[in-house]
C-alpha cells in the first residue's frame, strides 16, 4: 500500500511523469472512444429512420481517435505548468486542424448523400451542379474560419485582416450579384419543384414552353416554334409562372366565339355540344359547355369548354373544336357576325354653304 501511495506522490510531484501518464491515459481513452463508435454507436444509428446520424458518425469514425488524443495532449502541456508556450500554441492548432477536418468531412458527406438522393427524384441537371458549388464554398468558410481561430491562437491580430476580407468580400459579392443571383434561384427552382424537365410552362410574355434543362445559371425552354430560349434562373425565380402539367396532365381548352343577335342562346348551346363531345380527344367528364358570356358590340358571345386527358393534345383539339363548331353554326342556320360599323352622315343647309362659300 506503502509503495502505491509513493509512486503516486511521486509522479505527481514529477510533472514529466505525470505529463506522460496523461498522455497514456489519453491514448487508451481514444482507442476505447473509436471502439464504442465503430461497434455500439454507428450500428446503432443504422436503425433509425433519419440517416443524418449516420452521416455524422461516418464522419467521425477515423478522426474521433485524433480528437480525444488532442485535448489529451491540450492537458497534459497545461500540466506542465509552463504557461502558455509554443507547446500549447501548436497544440491548439493541432485540435482547431482537426476539427475543421471533421466539418470538412461531415459537409462532404452530407453533399454526397444530398446529390444521390437528389439525383433519384428530379430529371434536372441543377441539382448536380448547385450542390457540389455550395459544398465547396462551405468548405472554403470552414478553412477560412479556422485560420482567422489558428492566427488568434498564435496572438496575431486579425482585425486589419478580417476589415480587408470584409472589403474584399464587398467588391467581390457587388461583381458576382448576378451571378450568384442565378445560382440561387436555381437552387430555389429545384426545391420549390417550380417545374422539372419535362414541362409544359407559361411564362409572363404568355409565351408555352417545354422546359429542356435547368442549369446552374439558366433553364433552357423550347418554343412551339421549335427555338430555344435561355433565361437566367434570377428572373425565372421572380416571376410568375404557370405550370400547365400539374396538378396532373388534363388541361381544359377554350374557344371563343359569336353569333348574330336575336339567335336562340339555348339552340345555339345544343347545337354546338351536339358537335364537339364526338370529338374523340374530347372527355366525357367533365362534360363540354357551353357558356353565354356576354352582349358584345355586334354579336352574342359564347365560350365552348372541353377538356382533355393530355396537355399535349390540347392545341389539335382546340383546332378541331373551333372547325366544328364553325361548320355547325352554318349547318344550323345560325349567324356568325362580323365587325360591322354605321356611319351617319348629316348635309348641311344650303344657307350655310352658301355663308361658307
Amino acid at each position: 500500500m506503502n509503495f502505491f501511495s509513493e509512486a503516486y506522490t511521486f509522479m505527481v510531484s514529477n510533472v514529466y511523469l505525470k505529463f506522460l501518464f496523461i498522455v497514456l491515459v489519453s491514448l487508451v481513452a481514444a482507442w476505447i472512444g473509436r471502439q464504442i463508435l465503430r461497434r455500439v454507436l454507428k450500428p446503432l444509428a443504422k436503425k433509425t429512420k433519419t440517416n443524418i446520424d449516420d452521416l455524422i458518425f461516418k464522419s467521425m469514425t477515423s478522426i474521433f481517435f485524433y480528437i480525444i488524443l488532442v485535448i489529451g495532449l491540450r492537458i497534459a502541456v497545461n500540466s506542465l505548468d509552463m504557461g502558455i508556450s509554443i507547446g500549447t500554441h501548436l497544440v491548439d492548432t493541432a485540435l482547431i486542424v482537426i476539427i475543421c477536418i471533421l466539418l470538412i468531412r461531415i459537409i462532404n458527406n452530407f453533399a454526397q448523400h444530398w446529390l444521390a438522393d437528389w439525383k433519384d427524384r428530379t430529371r434536372t441537371s441543377a441539382d448536380e451542379r448547385v450542390i457540389p458549388l455550395l459544398r465547396k464554398i462551405l468548405s472554403a468558410v470552414v478553412i477560412i474560419l479556422g485560420g482567422f481561430f489558428i492566427f488568434d491562437t498564435w496572438g496575431v491580430n486579425i482585425s486589419p485582416l478580417l476589415a480587408t476580407a470584409g472589403v474584399a468580400g464587398l467588391a467581390f459579392g457587388l461583381a458576382i450579384k448576378d451571378a450568384l443571383s442565378n445560382i440561387f434561384g436555381g437552387l430555389q427552382l429545384v426545391l420549390d419543384k417550380t417545374f422539372k424537365v419535362g414541362d409544359r410552362i407559361q411564362l409572363d410574355s404568355g409565351e408555352i414552353c417545354v422546359v429542356l434543362d435547368i442549369g446552374l445559371r439558366s433553364t433552357k425552354l423550347r418554343t412551339f416554334d421549335n427555338e430555344v430560349i435561355f433565361i437566367p434562373n434570377g428572373i425565372l425565380a421572380n416571376a410568375k409562372i404557370i405550370n400547365i402539367t400539374q396538378p396532373d396532365m388534363s388541361v381544359r381548352v377554350n374557344v371563343s366565339f359569336g353569333v348574330v343577335y336575336g339567335s336562340d342562346t339555348d339552340r345555339v348551346r345544343e347545337v354546338v355540344i351536339e358537335a364537339i363531345k364526338s370529338i374523340e380527344l374530347v372527355e366525357e367528364t367533365p362534360e363540354p359547355a357551353v357558356h353565354f358570356m356576354k352582349m358584345g358590340d355586334s354579336s352574342l358571345d359564347l365560350i365552348a369548354r372541353v377538356w382533355v386527358k393530355d396537355y399535349n393534345d390540347a392545341y389539335n383539339t382546340k383546332l378541331e373544336v373551333t372547325d366544328r363548331i364553325y361548320k355547325a353554326l352554318n349547318k344550323a342556320g345560325i349567324g356568325i357576325p362580323f365587325p360591322t360599323r354605321t356611319v351617319y352622315t348629316k348635309s348641311l343647309d344650303k344657307r350655310e354653304d352658301g355663308k361658307n362659300g
